[in-house]
């Protein structure tokens, strides 16, 4: 055997296994050792557990995020007596009720075709000078034309270079494979009258076009003007309403309608929409929330179990977070934050929507919520206003103005609290660093999560002074026994002479 000193030996003198010896002095040793690892182990066991609590009670305020405000509370429906002539859909802000709408006409692009060539690659300007020009709404634009690079597909790329920015040129064969015709075709990148292109004056001498723009009424005096940028006309609750574009969504607060076709005027023209609250997406958020605070709640109750053993040792099992206080305190946080309603408020209320259980949520003996459904569902058809009323903050959050450090500082002072937002901030406390009078303290999760990291630090810097401890005792002991292999290789030696001289002085 051979230490890191460069000390060998291997028993052979003194007839012990120096080497098993020396491995299980080490490893006996070495068991407090494994105690602090063992403990180190089950600190981070700890930390793993916190972190999915802590993920379990974001969801929570995540949930209750969505029914604290009305925006996010309301999901409105539209409801469509006739499909295919509008996109409509609604947010939060648009108002309830019907509406009707009868499409005129949608917008459209301006577009000309020049006529058509035979070769897009054929040079078809025949001197120097020649150019084409156009105006687009108010801008004008002017495209020289060099002889020497004067074809079709030339002239197309100089329009994209000049104009690019309010027009498209494109070369289209608008004939067969057999007798080709190449048309330039100029359109304008906007919908819209504004948008159309006018004072066409082309002087390229192989290129023809007839410029006449159209009439008053928006009719196409020329061939060439294959299509006439228009807009987009309307009847929106019997308003007249004209945009450059298909989009309407400024004409309704919150409503968002896009124009797909013209309304059939001969049967009737007009089509009605209605818009109200989606009550299915509402419910999928309450169901929703009411899963996120199960979910937590169910944490809480598995992590504070203890399960008897039934070994003769009596020792039964705890989960990680067994006796931790963050969980007393985070179910007395979100208990209290949805159940503990101003008494004054439950009085003054006479319709039955003060608090969860007179709208049909209610508290199990484990913690947990249940809902009725046929409670909930005729309390939502009666007055869903009114249960917004209960889970949103409809005037916002003001404190008093009280300091930093005060505890009233996380109290409403406004008439509506809302149960959802109190939630919200009350999780906030726990999750986020709380502002104090002198700087700030961290919430209860950064707290314990903290906590455990300096236990397993303290576990790590342990273990690497008792690992280096126990590599100078394991070289001492090699050390040793290396010098009592010495010791008794010389012992030997002597034995082996002596034997040797007092065999010589045996009588013959």
């Amino acid at each position: 055997m051979t230490n890191g000193n460069g000390i060998s030996f291997s028993g052979l003198a003194s007839g012990l296994d120096t080497q098993a010896i020396v491995a299980q002095l080490v490893s006996l040793e070495r068991i407090p050792i494994g105690l602090l690892e063992a403990r180190k182990e089950e600190e981070q066991s700890r930390l793993d557990v916190l972190g999915n609590f802590k993920s379990l009670v974001e969801a929570l305020q995540s949930s209750a995020d969505t029914l604290s405000s009305s925006s996010s509370f309301f999901d409105y429906s539209v409801g469509l007596s006739e499909e295919g002539f509008a996109a409509i859909s609604a947010t939060s802000s648009a108002p309830a009720g019907s509406h009707t709408i009868d499409v005129d006409s949608l917008a459209s692009i301006d577009r000309w075709a020049f006529d058509g060539v035979a070769d897009p690659t054929t040079a078809l300007a025949s001197g120097a000078g020649e150019e084409i020009k156009f105006t687009v709404g108010s801008a004008a634009y002017t495209v020289g034309v060099d002889p020497a690079a004067s074809s079709l597909n030339d002239i197309a790329a100089l329009i994209n270079g000049e104009a690019g920015e309010a027009v498209t040129a494109s070369v289209v064969n608008t004939g067969t494979e057999s007798s080709p015709s190449y048309q330039l075709v100029l359109a304008s990148i906007e919908s819209g009258a504004d948008s159309r292109i006018g004072s066409i004056v082309n002087t390229v001498s192989g290129l023809t076009i007839d410029p006449t723009g159209p009439d008053g009424a928006g009719n196409s005096q020329s061939a060439n003007n294959i299509t006439v940028g228009a807009n987009a006309v309307a009847i929106i609750d019997g308003l007249r309403v004209e945009r450059t574009n298909n989009d309407f969504s400024d004409v309704i607060e919150g409503v968002s309608i896009d124009l797909l076709s013209t309304t059939d005027a001969a049967a009737g023209g007009e089509v009605s929409f209605t818009i109200e609250a989606d009550r299915e997406a509402l419910r999928a958020n309450i169901d929703e929330f009411v899963d996120a605070y199960n979910g937590v709640v169910d944490f809480i109750n598995r992590q504070s179990t203890y399960t008897p053993s039934d070994d003769e040792d009596g020792n039964g099992t705890v989960a990680e977070l067994f006796g931790d206080n963050i969980l007393r305190r985070v179910k007395s946080e979100i208990s209290s934050s949805i159940f503990n309603v101003d008494i004054g408020v439950v009085q003054a209320d006479t319709e039955g929507f003060s608090t969860l259980s007179l709208i049909g949520i209610s508290q199990s003996n484990d913690g947990t919520l249940t809902i009725d459904d046929t409670v909930f569902d005729e309390k939502l058809s009666e007055n869903i206003d009114a249960i917004a009323d209960l889970f949103v903050d409809s005037d916002g959050f003001d404190n008093g103005g009280v300091p930093d450090g005060d505890p009233g500082q996380f109290i409403d002072t406004t008439a509506d609290s809302g149960l959802a937002a109190t939630l919200m901030r009350s999780i906030d406390r726990m999750l986020k660093d709380i502002p104090t009078a002198t700087g700030s303290v961290p919430g209860i999760f950064e707290s314990s999560e903290d906590a455990i990291r300096g236990r397993i630090s303290d576990f790590d810097d342990r273990i690497e002074a008792m690992e280096r401890r126990l590599e100078g005792f394991e070289e001492s002991l090699i050390l040793r026994f290396a010098r009592l292999e010495e010791l008794m290789g010389g012992l030997n030696a002597q034995g082996a002479a002596l034997s040797s001289v007092l065999a010589g002085l045996s009588p013959q």
